[in-house]
């Protein structure tokens, strides 16, 4: 959905219905929550006439000795009303963070089921919003529009109802203004809404451009954009600017306007019952005065349901955003009957003819043919954008292909389960990714039940035991949010200590060592040495010296293996791959010889 479209829509009785499945949960409270606002209703619409009261039984003819009596009640009362809204509001707080709670588990539980396709095609700000703003705007419009809902409903039925009682034709003179207050209510909600949606609209963009020039600093400055990004900005914030003005200005008349007519209502009823009073035809003074009060509050609720029905429409957005990712379901689901258990993995995987294209894009791989042995190290080489992330990808299971089959051990592996497939994988990235917590904490997510004993071998076994004891606190030493405290070569390290923990099967190293020096290439050289030693495992590399011990390297070219061998037959070949391998080590040395 676009953002045009997604500010625009009508109000969605559909979407907000599948979101009533969340306030049945907490059904319990919600319901004690009704009644006790249809309880708050009811003592505000008896105070006007127990007002009346007063004036006809007590102040007029001189019974004072009733006043104590009458105070005692009306302090009661103030005091029950008092612990009514108390308790809503207890009951409210519960029934919001419940309903956030409740999406955002499982937005979170959804997450951890999509396929990496989702999260190829949709930037994390978008799934973080989801699951944090548009969640906490949920459960407040929702709980707390609860409340004004039932609160207002049954305040304007009950004092509707107390004044037809008390004297049904005064009550229809003060409320002979309700049809065009209604008229007015819907003429400025339309308007102030459309108000509100192109101001969030144009709020959106102008985020959108802070966020552009925060990150694009540094472009902008050396294209000398900086004139015409604050001509661009001045002409987005004028336009959010006049929006605001006229939003604000239909909001500000509005008020004014329920006001008057409720005054217009309650000057009727004070003319007419002045007049009936006077005239002496049996209407008391009190019920004037409580018809006084009474048409007076009765026009306060109308303010506020507009508000809440505004608000409801206002969240839509949100709703339809959180619904889509709870919608969502992974491209990739498992057999009903997985055969895990008679598939213990090994690790020899092939490609049987095998196409694959993202979407209804191009194919990427084209009647690809692969047959990796236990034990063997494939290298991929190649441009980026020749398929080696895809080939990896696709043996993990991450994607599947679009036409014919991956065999893991003969077994075509789309009958097992994916939580068995990648329980036997291990994955190092370029960027390696820690959690916060301790050393020890993030090699040991590689296998949650690991000793200590176990985690520090691991660390021992890709050569990360030696720096790791160094650390201020050894292995109890925080990493900082995303490793900040510590070396892309050190997290490198406990990155290899972590997946080597889990003792996969299979082994994935995605450029590995493109963003270290070359000192701590060469000690991770070693770590990926031991860490590949009888598995089986797949190298992409565009440092080409960390492949030469693979036992095969494939180079391709736009999904197409153009040349494959070991490094010294490809080297003695002289083909693409002695191209790419000669002009990275001239480019290498001439860095050194610069350097020096």
């Amino acid at each position: 959905m676009n953002q045009e479209n997604e500010y625009t829509k009508r109000f969605d009785w559909r979407t907000w219905s599948r979101l009533i499945g969340y306030v049945g949960r907490h059904r319990g409270k919600v319901t004690v929550m009704g009644a006790v606002m249809i309880f708050v209703a009811g003592i505000d619409v008896v105070q006007p006439f127990l007002t009346g009261w007063l004036v006809d039984k007590i102040i007029i003819p001189g019974e004072l000795g009733r006043l104590p009596a009458f105070m005692i009640l009306f302090a009661t009362l103030g005091l029950v009303q008092a612990f009514n809204i108390f308790l809503f509001i207890a009951l409210a707080g519960k029934v919001d963070m419940g309903i956030c709670y409740d999406i955002r588990k499982e937005g979170f539980a959804r997450l951890q089921q999509l396929s990496f396709s989702f999260f190829d095609r949709t930037s994390s700000g978008w799934i973080i919003a989801r699951l944090t703003s548009d969640a906490q705007k949920l459960g407040d419009v929702i709980a707390w529009s609860l409340i004004d809902i039932s609160w207002g409903l049954s305040y304007m039925a009950m004092m509707a109802v107390a004044m037809v009682v008390v004297n049904w034709k005064l009550a229809l003179v003060s409320l002979c203004v309700l049809p065009p207050l209604l008229a007015v209510s819907l003429w400025f909600q339309k308007r102030i809404l459309a108000g509100y949606r192109n101001v969030r609209k144009e709020n959106s963009r102008i985020t959108g451009r802070f966020s552009e020039g925060i990150n694009g600093a540094r472009t902008s400055k050396t294209l000398v954009r900086e004139e015409a990004n604050n001509a661009e900005f001045s002409q987005m914030t004028h336009s959010m600017r006049e929006h605001s003005v006229r939003t604000a200005t239909l909001s500000s008349l509005f008020m004014p306007t329920v006001l008057t007519l409720g005054a217009v209502g309650t000057a009727m009823a004070l003319w007419q019952g002045g007049e009936a009073v006077l005239a002496g035809t049996g209407l008391t003074y009190g019920v004037l005065v409580s018809f006084v009060f009474a048409t007076a509050g009765f026009f306060e609720p109308v303010i506020e349901l507009s508000r809440v029905f505004a608000d409801l429409q206002y969240a839509q957005a949100s709703a339809e955003r959180v619904l889509s990712l709870l919608d969502e379901r992974p491209q990739i689901q498992d057999p009903q009957n997985p055969l895990d258990h008679e598939h213990p993995i090994q690790g020899d995987i092939q490609f049987n003819h095998v196409d694959f294209r993202y979407g209804d894009g191009e194919l990427i791989l084209k009647d690809f043919n692969l047959h990796v042995k236990q034990g063997q190290t494939i290298a991929l080489v190649g441009e980026t954008g020749s398929g080696k992330s895809t080939i990896v990808n696709m043996a993990c299971r991450f994607y599947e292909p679009s036409r014919g089959q991956i065999l893991i051990d003969g077994q075509d592996y789309r009958q097992m389960s994916q939580h068995h497939l990648q329980s036997h994988l291990g994955y190092v990235l370029q960027s390696p990714q820690l959690f916060g917590g301790s050393v020890r904490d993030n090699i040991r997510y590689g296998r949650l039940n690991a000793s200590n004993a176990e985690v520090e071998q691991a660390a021992q076994t890709v050569g990360a035991h030696a720096f790791i004891q160094k650390l201020p606190e050894g292995y109890d030493t925080a990493v900082g949010r995303g490793g900040g405290k510590l070396s892309v070569g050190e997290k490198q390290l406990i990155s290899f200590a972590r997946a080597i923990l889990a003792n996969p099967a299979i082994f994935v190293l995605d450029e590995a060592t493109s963003s270290v020096d070359a000192e701590t290439e060469e000690r991770i050289r070693g770590a990926i040495a031991t860490v590949l030693e009888g598995r089986t495992s797949f190298l992409i590399a565009h440092r080409l010296s960390t492949v030469r011990r693979a036992h095969r390297i494939l180079v391709l070219e736009k999904g197409v293996v153009i040349e494959e061998g070991t490094h010294e037959q490809l080297m003695a070949r002289q083909g693409s791959y002695y191209s790419l391998y000669s002009r990275q080590f001239t480019q290498e040395f001439s860095a050194l010889r610069r350097g020096a």
